[in-house]
């Protein structure tokens, strides 16, 4: 399915949102917190933040654990600015792009926008592999537990991806 038409600037509603927050570089609480901080400068409201989840690296796993959580906001930027926003929130905070899935200072991925369905070069919504990526689904299903994406309910997709090895670390602003 192609992308529907949103220009970019394009004035609008808000929309809700969910967001997925990584690191494992530096000081990776601080790296999640800081961008929720900046994200929140540019505009974005946040409703709900999940704890903060260590996680074993997925894809490469050469790598130290990942500190992970999830937030469910609102922006009224149309999906490529926020995209466009996300990337730029990454640069700000020190992130170089480096080999895909690999060790980094932050990472800000973009899971859902409304109920919207977008297929584009760059960017697929919802986001690819999000029910079957513990690392997203457990953080996402604490604050959403009845969100439905793709016909599935968020705490039944998070009970059967395997967990092993996260760990729920702390509230996110405790």
């Amino acid at each position: 399915m192609s992308a529907p038409e949103f220009s970019r600037q394009e004035t609008r509603q808000e929309s809700r949102i969910g967001l997925g927050l990584g690191a494992n570089l530096g000081d990776p609480e601080e790296n999640l917190r800081r961008a929720v901080a900046a994200l929140r400068d540019a505009g974005v409201a946040f409703d709900a933040l999940s704890s903060l989840y260590a996680t074993p690296p997925w894809g490469v796993t050469d790598q130290p654990d990942f500190v992970n959580a999830c937030a469910l906001a609102r922006t009224s930027l149309a999906p490529l600015d926020l995209l466009d926003l996300l990337k730029a929130t990454e640069r700000a905070l020190g992130r170089e792009e480096t080999r895909r899935w690999g060790p980094r200072i932050i990472d800000i991925d973009l899971l859902f926008y409304d109920d919207l369905n977008w297929r584009d070069e760059s960017l697929v919504l919802p986001h690819p592999g999000l029910l079957q990526r513990a690392f997203v689904l457990v953080p996402l299903a604490e604050i959403a537990p009845d969100l439905r994406i793709g016909g599935a309910r968020l705490a039944e997709a998070a009970r059967r991806v395997d967990a092993g090895g996260i760990r729920r670390l702390t509230r996110f602003f405790a």
